[in-house]
């Protein structure tokens, strides 16, 4: 069970899962059963996917605001990323048809079908990213690229120099 809070508005979201804890931000509050989080990812081919993966990444965006909120910067760099590509799972689960259709040979279909949608990986975000913005989602590959910057910040740390990450300090880490 889901529930978002807005102003005193109460809905039930999604019945995907259980929950036991409560997360907030300015004017809005989110109740996820814990169990729910929990629970195995429906299989990608099913309509409860986009949901499962939305739901991780509204949770995972919850987590980085208050990790910042305690001054945990690499931690919340690291639950922003989560929260990309949580979300762009759910995108790509949703335009999949459109995607096999752009690509041109059955190994790149088998691969968006069988691990693109289900993993996500790290190391195909940019290319992901460039194919959605082909049929027509402007702007992910800048997202991507931030998202991938704060992730190198979560391992790598501050760099002065910037040979292994983009920020030189966990003030330039904190993005307006």
């Amino acid at each position: 069970m889901l529930v978002l809070n807005a102003g005193g508005v109460h809905g039930a979201v999604s019945d995907w899962g259980v929950g036991d804890g409560y997360l907030s931000g300015v004017g809005w509050s989110l109740f996820v059963d814990a169990e729910v989080l929990e629970k195995p990812l429906p299989k990608p081919t099913t309509e409860d996917y986009v949901g499962a993966r939305l739901l991780e990444s509204i949770v995972e965006a919850q987590l980085a605001l208050e990790f910042l909120g305690r001054g945990l910067v690499r931690n919340a760099a690291g639950k922003v990323f989560q929260s990309w590509r949580a979300l762009m799972a759910a995108l790509l689960r949703l335009e999949l048809d459109r995607l096999v259709q752009l690509v041109r040979t059955d190994e790149e279909r088998k691969w968006l079908v069988n691990r693109a949608v289900p993993r996500v990986p790290t190391t195909r975000l940019v290319r992901l990213s460039q194919m959605l913005e082909k049929i027509g989602h402007v702007g992910l590959l800048a997202n991507t690229s931030l998202a991938l910057e704060l992730h190198d910040y979560q391992y790598n740390g501050p760099d002065p120099d910037m040979a292994v990450s983009k920020f030189r300090d966990r003030g330039e880490a904190l993005l307006p």
